[in-house]
């Protein structure tokens, strides 16, 4: 089957098997120092709420467009080429404590600023819409030079945003997201309890 990204680009697996199974142990090796990746770290955050009944969150599923499909036999399809969409939200929703939760999940290589080049005019769209909904709304920003994470209600991001469309910087600067997001410290279970900022921001505790 063949997968496309949006940009037309060929999606190739890496069919490599031997390079494959010493990059993940390389991986693991290194995860006590640098941690896994933002999605993995929210990923399991995510299933220890569950698990534990805390709240119910999960990353939205990467949505798919078919092109081609085969039918080898009448009651069987075989998807033949895809592509990937654009998603058109947000990475993570659900609900904690009877409230709408949703959020965009990024990181960066700069120590000192976060681009926003990083989100795209239709999130903030609809980021704008959760809010007018009374949904609880943020983004989970990591500079993964420092391993820092950072909480940052989307109404902040939101200003940020309109800055830059109105001809103003094209980042929120490292002492800004300290201003007005919260440091999430890194633990082992969860990995990134960002509930326990929803509760002091929100007042749900």
């Amino acid at each position: 089957m063949i997968f496309n990204y949006p940009n037309g680009k060929k999606y190739t697996p890496n069919t490599n098997k031997e390079p494959a199974k010493k990059a993940r142990v390389q991986k693991n090796a290194a995860y006590s120092n640098r941690g896994m990746t933002l999605e993995e770290d929210l990923n399991d955050t995510n299933s220890y709420y569950v698990d534990r009944g805390i709240a119910v969150i999960h990353k939205k599923p990467t949505p798919v467009q078919i092109v081609n499909v085969d039918y080898p036999r009448r009651s069987a399809a075989v998807i033949k080429e895809a592509y990937f969409k654009q998603a058109s939200t947000t990475d993570y929703n659900g609900v904690y404590k009877g409230r709408y939760i949703d959020f965009e999940a990024k990181e960066t290589k700069f120590s000192t600023s976060f681009p926003l080049k990083n989100f795209h005019e239709h999130q903030i769209i609809h980021m704008k819409a959760v809010l007018v909904q009374g949904g609880i709304c943020f983004v989970i920003l990591r500079f993964s030079s420092e391993e820092e994470i950072y909480l940052l209600e989307a109404s902040h991001l939101l200003t940020f945003w309109e800055r830059m469309k109105n001809g103003g910087r094209k980042s929120i600067t490292k002492e800004e997201v300290i201003e007005f997001g919260q440091q999430i410290p890194l633990g082992l279970h969860p990995r990134i309890d960002y509930i326990k900022v929803i509760d002091y921001l929100y007042k749900l505790s």
